[in-house]
C-alpha cells in the first residue's frame, strides 16, 4: 500500500524546491497565501463557476490578505508570480478577476495615472473596495487592435465623449470603473479613459453560456456619446506604444496561470488516484496512471523552471515582449496536454464538476485564448528568432 493522503510525498508538488530562492519571509508569505486560497477560494468554487455567479462575499477577505502592493511595496517578482500561480491553482476565474482588477486596472492607473488619479482610486482598488476592468477587444477586432480600433475618443472643451463597443471585458459587468482604450480623434493615437459605469452612455450586457471562467462576469460594453472629464484620460497614455508594458506583465501573469492550472489538474488527479480503487487497489499503483502523473507533474514543473527566469529577467529589467511572448505559448501549450490527462485519468467522473477536474480543464481554454491567442505569440516568437515578420 502507498501513503494516505495525510502523508503523500511532495505534498505542495514542488519536485525542484522552487521555494527555496525565496525569503523566509516570502516563503511564510506564499504558506499563508496558499493557505487561505486553499481553505477559502477553493471550496466555493464549483457551485458559483455551475451558477456563473461570483462570489461578492469573499472580497473583504482577499483583499484582507494584503496580496497585492504598488510602488516601493511591491514584492519580487518571482512571489508576485508564486502567487499568482496559488490562486489559479485554487479557482482560475478568482484569479482572473483579480488579475484583471489588478495587473491590468489597477497597474495601468499605477503606471500610466496622474498623481491625482494614483491617490483618488488606489487605495479602493487595493481594498477592493471599488472594481475595475480594462476594455481593449472589440467585436471585430481582436489581434489587430493596435491597428483596426474603431472606439473613438473626441475632445469637447474640458470632456472627452466616447463612442463606441468592446467585448469579453473582464470585470465589465461589475466593475465601477472600466479604463477603455480609445483612438483619439484628433491625432489618431490610442489612449487609455477612465470610465465610470453609473456614467449616462455606458451600457454593459453580461456574456452567459460561456464554458470556460464562468465566475469571471465578462460584458460587452456599449459607449454612446458617453461624457467623462478631461482629466480621466491616463497622461502617461500617449500612444498604444504605451500599453506595452501592461500587456507584456499580463502575459506574464497569464503564463504564472497555466502553471497553476497544471498544477490544480495535478492536485486533483493524484488525490484521485490514491482514493479510487480498481481491482481491488487504488488506481495510483498502475503503471499507466504513474505514466500519466509524471507527465503532468513533468509538464507543470518545466513551465514553472521556465517561470522562474522570466521572474529573474522582470527583476533585472530585461523582459522583453519576446520573452513574454515565448512563455505565453509554451506555458499554455503544456497546460492543455496537462489538464486533457488529467480529464482522462478520471475517466466519466471527468466530465463532472462535482470532481472539480471537468471546471479545470474548460477554464484551461481561457488561459490558452485571452492576453494574446497562442498563433498570435508563435508569431512573435518566430520574428524574434528569425528577424521576419511573419503579418504586416
Amino acid at each position: 500500500m502507498g501513503p494516505g493522503l495525510g502523508e503523500v510525498p511532495y505534498v505542495d508538488a514542488d519536485l525542484i524546491f522552487v521555494t527555496d530562492l525565496l525569503t523566509p519571509g516570502e516563503r511564510a508569505r506564499l504558506a499563508a497565501a496558499r493557505s487561505f486560497y486553499q481553505a477559502e477560494v477553493r471550496p466555493l468554487a464549483v457551485d458559483y463557476w455551475n451558477r456563473a455567479a461570483f462570489p461578492f462575499e469573499l472580497l473583504p477577505r482577499l483583499a484582507a490578505q494584503n496580496l497585492a502592493a504598488t510602488g516601493a511595496a511591491a514584492t519580487s517578482h518571482l512571489l508576485t508570480g508564486l502567487l499568482q500561480m496559488e490562486l489559479t491553482r485554487a479557482d482560475t476565474s478568482i484569479s482572473t478577476f483579480y488579475g484583471v482588477h489588478h495587473e491590468l486596472f489597477a497597474a495601468a492607473i499605477d503606471e500610466l495615472g496622474s498623481p491625482e488619479q494614483r491617490e483618488r482610486l488606489l487605495p479602493g482598488l487595493l481594498a477592493l473596495d471599488k472594481i475595475g476592468a480594462f476594455a481593449l477587444t472589440e467585436p471585430e477586432h481582436g489581434s489587430d487592435i493596435s491597428r483596426m480600433m474603431e472606439t473613438t475618443a473626441t475632445r469637447s472643451g474640458d470632456e472627452w465623449v466616447l463612442n463606441g463597443t468592446k467585448r469579453w471585458i473582464g470585470n465589465g459587468a461589475m466593475a465601477d470603473y472600466v479604463l477603455v482604450w480609445a483612438r483619439d480623434t484628433a491625432d489618431g493615437q490610442i489612449k487609455g479613459f477612465i470610465v465610470e459605469t453609473e456614467r449616462p452612455g455606458f451600457t454593459a450586457t453580461p456574456i452567459e453560456n460561456k464554458i470556460a471562467v464562468r465566475i469571471v462576469q465578462n460584458a460587452d460594453i456599449t459607449l454612446t456619446e458617453v461624457r467623462i472629464p478631461y482629466t480621466n484620460w491616463l497622461p502617461g497614455s500617449r500612444s498604444f506604444q504605451d500599453t506595452n508594458v501592461l500587456l507584456r506583465n499580463s502575459r506574464i501573469w497569464v503564463s504564472w496561470q497555466a502553471v497553476g492550472q497544471q498544477l490544480a489538474a495535478f492536485d486533483v488527479a493524484r488525490a484521485y488516484a490514491l482514493e479510487r480503487r480498481q481491482f481491488g487497489m487504488p488506481i495510483a499503483s498502475f503503471q499507466l496512471v504513474q505514466e500519466q502523473l509524471s507527465r503532468m507533474i513533468g509538464n507543470a514543473t518545466l513551465s514553472l523552471s521556465l517561470m522562474v527566469q522570466m521572474a529573474r529577467l522582470q527583476e533585472s529589467g530585461r523582459l522583453t515582449m519576446d520573452q513574454a511572448a515565448l512563455a505565453k505559448a509554451t506555458c499554455t501549450t503544456r497546460m492543455r496536454e496537462t489538464v486533457a490527462l488529467g480529464r482522462g485519468l478520471l475517466g466519466g467522473n471527468g466530465i463532472s464538476t462535482r470532481y472539480e477536474m471537468a471546471k479545470i480543464f474548460a477554464d484551461a481554454e481561457a488561459i490558452y485564448s485571452y492576453e494574446g491567442s497562442y498563433e498570435i505569440n508563435a508569431l512573435l516568437v518566430g520574428r524574434a528568432v528569425t528577424g521576419i515578420s511573419a503579418f504586416s
